[in-house]
């Protein structure tokens, strides 16, 4: 079982730090030769439209794209912009992966970031283990619409903030940045039980 990590941008070092505690092979991914190496994909935080024109760059758009019909991918803050279906403040194309509807730095600036502690749902929970997340939101994204076939995992107070579809899931925090590492665990569960 191997963990792809987009680092073309963003925070990819720390998705791999977390995969090592929990003692998970993982690779970085820079090129389509690398993604067909990996199991399941982390596209991690960064800024989003930067992120667009390195994937067009190095030609890995299309090829998460399909990678994703049948492998788990997770998307963490500006991941999770890449993965939805509609993108707003400013629109800009995304990949369609989860029937989602996603505001750009809804919560503001660079000062305006927080940790806050987040009470997972009881389909996560049931899933992982009880208790609350802290979750470390930094220039956020807001999930303004949710599918009728996506599941919420997480709220802060009314906002989702964790979601998953199918083999997907996406985080508009950063999960790599705590020692939580009950996300990563989700991902790794996908792997080997695709169906849940």
């Amino acid at each position: 079982m191997k963990v792809g990590i987009v680092a073309l941008q963003g925070d990819f070092e720390k998705h791999a730090g977390a995969l090592q505690r929990l003692e998970t092979e993982w690779l970085f991914v820079r090129r389509q030769s690398e993604l067909d190496q990996a199991d399941a994909l982390i596209l991690p935080g960064g800024e989003s439209s930067t992120m667009l024109l390195l994937l067009d760059g190095e030609k890995l758009f299309d090829g998460i794209v399909a990678f994703a019909k049948t492998k788990p991918v997770l998307g963490t803050c500006a991941g999770c912009i890449l993965m939805a279906s509609e993108v707003s403040s400013p629109s800009q194309r995304c990949m369609g992966l989860l029937d989602i509807a996603v505001e750009r730095n809804a919560y503001g600036r660079q000062a305006h970031s927080s940790i806050r502690n987040v009470q997972p749902n009881a389909s996560f929970v049931e899933r992982s283990a009880p208790g609350e997340m802290e979750a470390v939101f930094i220039r956020a994204p807001l999930i303004r619409r949710v599918g009728k076939d996506v599941r919420v995992l997480a709220c802060d107070g009314s906002d989702p903030v964790l979601v998953e579809q199918g083999l997907h899931l996406a985080a508009t925090f950063h999960p790599e940045l705590s020692d939580d590492t009950r996300v990563h665990r989700l991902l790794l569960d996908k792997i080997l039980k695709p169906t849940i």
